[in-house]
């Protein structure tokens, strides 16, 4: 069972940056995949990043050239980078790892961009 962590989230005006974390509760070295999703109130919970154990990332156009997803195996840790925020990036962010054909979940972390 791996237990994820984030933190890192909060208010920022529009153009702001915020990095988000995210710490495993055990080694990442064999979680192949990584992400991060969003949720916004009202809506489906959608993927914003994913990492692979090698490097290898994919975005979701809304964040391409915005947004950095990064992983630190020596220290358990997910990062998402995000830059110039816009007021639709407010969601509640998860941190997601899959392995052995099971997803586990953070609780979330509520990032709110003001205009």
């Amino acid at each position: 069972q791996v237990q994820l962590v984030e933190s890192g989230g909060g208010l920022v005006q529009a153009g702001g940056s915020l990095r988000l974390s995210c710490v495993a509760s055990e080694s990442i070295f064999s979680i192949n995949v990584m992400g991060w999703y969003r949720q916004a109130p009202g809506k489906q919970r959608d993927l914003v990043a994913i990492i692979t154990v090698d490097g290898s990332t994919t975005y979701a156009d809304s964040v391409k050239g915005r947004f950095t997803i990064s992983r630190d195996n020596a220290k358990n840790t997910l990062y998402l980078q995000m830059d110039s925020l816009k007021p639709e990036d407010t969601a509640l962010y998860f941190c997601n790892a899959y392995r052995r054909f099971k997803d586990y979940w953070g609780q979330g972390t509520q990032v709110t961009v003001s205009s």
